[in-house]
Order: structure tokens, then C-alpha cells, then sequence
């Protein structure tokens, strides 16, 4: 079985392949139970354990186990770490147990990117994250890959930290790091969020026609990053209605308050990319996407891993010598 480290699993998923493979897996499909969720209380506050399994039908087959520690970053430690195990499909041989991380990261900046590529306006050209986590890096380089994105702001609660990661793309973008949301979500086509926010950070009133809202971090009921308005003005979409309707907080808590419905929601991503449901309806619109993960996306990004490393790998053998 091989170990593919982190750097191997970044140096293995560029983003058009990565993109470009998530939507045919979300068109193809795989069998995906519902992840297994277990609260584990620690000394220092909650954490979560993830198991997410998910399997071709006549193929690969796959699990990842993720760990969420929120007050890792008292630490100076990422909040989420794991690991993924590959298998082959016709004995279910380990393949690869592959940076669990790394992997989520990616995946999950090009889930985003792939909605926003459904969903945002074809000229969409200024972003705002939220959050400076390390997924804010990769939505950032994800978003660029499907819209021509030419201006990037950065918030978080750390400025020092948003100061940072806009210093990283000066060289690529007009970067900066701003303070005040309440002014820069209007002036934004794109707003991706990526937090672990218990509260709303981004209000309804601010959002302007033919935004893009994108919210990537509140995966358990008692998170949001919004407010129940967004949701109000907004065409909602989600990566599976199962896991949006499970763990979402920014819907749940909107449905709790009786601002929304689940029969609000316009479709889940494979609707999408199946053309079984329509995407945006006009450049006036607000459509917003939710996801909280799911082990198709896993699988999708584990196989390009793996294929693309195969594949390298063939590619560097010495041919045969000619006698």
C-alpha cells in the first residue's frame, strides 16, 4: 500500500482536472451512505470525528476518517486533519492511504469552484473569503480556475492573518485584506465563505443582485455564517440535499426561525450537472451554494490521486533497453 503525503496530493490535483473529475463523478454518481458523526468531548472543548465511506459501483472503493478540532488553533494547528484509504474494487485491496487534509482541502475548494462555475455570473471578477484558514488559499486559486477573477479581498478575525494570506497573491491579484464586511460583501461578486462561525457574519441586506454566495464552513446545526436573509433573497443550492438537510446550519437554523423551507432549496449539485434542474435564471440573481462535504467528492479526489501518480509513475520508467 503506498503513503502519498500532502505534497504529493497537492502536486496530484490540479484544479481543472480535479474540477473537471468532480463533475463527471457527481453526473456518474457512487453508491455513499450518510457519514458516521460522533461529538467526542475533549479537555479543552468539542471536538468531531468524520467517517465518510463511499464506493463505485463496479470499482474503487474508499473511506476517509477526519478529526475536527476547532481549538486547535489556540495551538497554532490546523483544525482538521485524517487520512484517506483507497481500495481497489474487485478484492477490495489497500491501494493507498493518502494525507486525509490535504485531500479535504482540495476537494472542497473545487466542489465550490464547480458550483460557482454552475452558478455565478460568466463575467464574475472580484472575490471576497471569509476566513484565513487553509482552505481560504485554495478557494481563492479554485474560484480563479472557472471565472476570470481579478480582484481578491480577504477577511478574517485575525487581520494579521488576512494581511498575510493577501501578501501571498499580491503578485497574482489586486489583494488586500479588508476589515469592515458589511462593506465589502457588496462589492463582491463571489463571497466564499470558509469558517467555523457559530454566528452570522454575512447579513442579507448587504448582498447585491447577481452575487454569488458560497458557504463552505458550518458543517454541524449549531454553526452559521449567515444570516436567515441570504437565504430569503437567494436562489439556494447545496452539494446533497441528504447532507445539507442533516448538517447545515445555515439552513437548518433559517427553517428553525421560519425564514425557509426545505422545499426552497432549487437543487443539489448533481441535478445540476445532470441538467435535470436549471442553475442561476437570470444576471440579476442571487444564487447561493451550500456544502458540508461528501464522500463522493472524496472518492472523485482520491482516484485522481491515485490515477494521476500511476500515471506519472508510468511515464518515468526507463524503456526497455534495445539489445
Amino acid at each position: 500500500m503506498r503513503i502519498v503525503s500532502a505534497q504529493e496530493v497537492a502536486d496530484a490535483l490540479a484544479w481543472p482536472a480535479l474540477i473537471e473529475r468532480l463533475a463527471n463523478t457527481f453526473r456518474q454518481g457512487v453508491e455513499a451512505p450518510p457519514r458516521h458523526h460522533h461529538a467526542m468531548h475533549r479537555p479543552d472543548g468539542e471536538a468531531t470525528m468524520l467517517l465518510m465511506p463511499a464506493w463505485e459501483t463496479a470499482g474503487y472503493i474508499g473511506m476517509k476518517m477526519v478529526n475536527v478540532f476547532p481549538q486547535n488553533a489556540n495551538a497554532g494547528l490546523p483544525a482538521i486533519s485524517g487520512l484517506y484509504v483507497l481500495c481497489e474494487g474487485l478484492h477490495g485491496t489497500p491501494l493507498a492511504c493518502i494525507d486525509g487534509s490535504a485531500l479535504t482541502s482540495r476537494r472542497t475548494a473545487a466542489a465550490s469552484a464547480l458550483a460557482a462555475r454552475e452558478l455565478a455570473r460568466q463575467d464574475a471578477s472580484s472575490l471576497l473569503v471569509v476566513g484565513t484558514g487553509k482552505l481560504a488559499p485554495m478557494l481563492i486559486e479554485a474560484h480563479a480556475t472557472v471565472r476570470p477573477i481579478c480582484k481578491v479581498r480577504i477577511w478574517g478575525r485575525n487581520p494579521d492573518k488576512a494581511a498575510a494570506l493577501a501578501e501571498r497573491f499580491r503578485d497574482r491579484f489586486d489583494c488586500e485584506a479588508v476589515t469592515d464586511l458589511e462593506t465589502a460583501v457588496p462589492e463582491a461578486d463571489i463571497i466564499s465563505c470558509a469558517t467555523l462561525s457559530t454566528e452570522s457574519l454575512v447579513r442579507g441586506e448587504w448582498l447585491q443582485p447577481g452575487s454569488h454566495l458560497d458557504l463552505v464552513g458550518a458543517f454541524r446545526p449549531s454553526m452559521r455564517e449567515t444570516d436567515s436573509q441570504c437565504l430569503v433573497r437567494s436562489e439556494v443550492f447545496v452539494d446533497t440535499y441528504a447532507g445539507a438537510m442533516g448538517e447545515a446550519g445555515d439552513l437548518l437554523q433559517a427553517i428553525d426561525e421560519g425564514a425557509f423551507h426545505e422545499t426552497d432549496l432549487r437543487a443539489e449539485l448533481a441535478e445540476l450537472l445532470q441538467g435535470l434542474k436549471p442553475g442561476r435564471t437570470n444576471d440579476e440573481a442571487i444564487t447561493l451554494f451550500k456544502s458540508v462535504g461528501a464522500s463522493l467528492e472524496d472518492l472523485a479526489a482520491a482516484i485522481e490521486v491515485w490515477e494521476t501518480l500511476e500515471d506519472n509513475q508510468q511515464r518515468h520508467r526507463s524503456p526497455p533497453s534495445i539489445v
